[in-house]
């Protein structure tokens, strides 16, 4: 799936109901990451330094061990407006 353009992981997917699975190894580090959307399809390219970038804006957050999930934080950078529509 070589397409020459850097894959991003979009916070819109997130918005409509996506999610981000983390797998941690023994010692309660992230090992994995697979970001789903809202249909169940594995969103694929996503890595852990792709996962980094919203998570260190406080774009994704998880709650109660569940899989993280877009926050109002994330959801405010999405948001047009009238110059970037």
């Amino acid at each position: 799936m070589e397409s020459g353009c850097p894959l991003t992981l979009s916070p819109g997917k997130l918005a409509q109901g996506g999610r981000i699975e983390i797998e941690k190894n023994q010692k309660k580090r992230i090992a994995s990451v697979k970001c789903l959307t809202r249909d169940g399809w594995h969103y694929p390219g996503v890595d852990l330094d792709l996962f980094r970038k919203p998570k260190r804006k406080k774009a994704v957050s998880s709650s109660g061990g569940g899989p993280y999930r877009i926050t109002r934080r994330g959801l405010e950078l999405v948001r047009s407006e009238l110059d970037n529509r």
